[in-house]
Parts: structure tokens; C-alpha cells; sequence
């Protein structure tokens, strides 16, 4: 199994950043990539951006060219930098885990909330 603890989260004002970190731990040799979702209220869960172990990265429109996914193999730690923040970011941000096309775990979520 792998467990993932995901940091950072909080309240910002609108063009402001944040960034999030995702610790895994576990049977971490099962992972291939990485990435984050997110949830706003009354909304379904959305990709944001993924990366695998290579580091070959692929981001939501939405967000392509302010956010920034990366990738520490050493420490097993994926993050989302995420600039120039709007409203229409704010959502619990969840980091995933994945085998080839499979999720296999899901972090607790941190609430990222942009106040206009």
C-alpha cells in the first residue's frame, strides 16, 4: 500500500501562491506517476496535473502556465507550485498515486482557498 500526506495548503488573495507537497510512503515502487486533483464545492473532481517518474508532465487548461508540477524521487515528495492564483482555484486539492493508468491511493486533501 501507499500513503500519501499532502502539505500546504491554506487561504490566499487573488494573485497570490501557494504550494503544495505530497509525501509518499509505503510500497513507493509501485508508483509510476504522480499528480493532483481537486474538488470545489458542488463540483466534480478534477484533474490538475500529473507527472511520472521521468518527469513528463501534462496540465488542466485551466491551469497551464501558472501552475508548476515537480517531482523529488529522492524524497519520494511530488509538489504543486501554483501561481497567480484566482477564485476559481479554490477546491480541496488531493495529490494521487498511480500504477500505470490505475490510482492506487488518494491523500487526505488540503483546502486551498483564494479570496477574491
Amino acid at each position: 500500500q501507499v500513503q500519501l500526506v499532502e502539505s500546504g495548503g491554506g487561504l490566499v488573495q487573488t494573485g497570490g501562491s501557494l504550494r503544495l507537497s505530497c509525501a509518499a510512503s509505503g510500497s513507493i515502487f509501485s508508483i509510476n506517476t504522480m499528480g493532483w486533483y481537486r474538488q470545489a464545492p458542488g463540483k466534480q473532481r478534477e484533474l490538475v496535473a500529473t507527472i511520472t517518474s521521468g518527469g513528463l508532465t501534462n496540465y488542466a487548461d485551466s491551469v497551464k502556465g501558472r501552475f508548476t508540477i515537480s517531482r523529488d524521487n529522492a524524497k519520494n515528495t511530488v509538489y504543486l507550485q501554483m501561481n497567480s492564483l484566482k477564485p476559481e482555484d479554490t477546491a480541496v486539492y488531493y495529490c494521487t498515486a498511480k500504477y500505470y493508468t490505475t490510482i492506487i491511493s488518494w491523500g487526505q486533501g488540503t483546502q486551498v482557498t483564494v479570496s477574491s
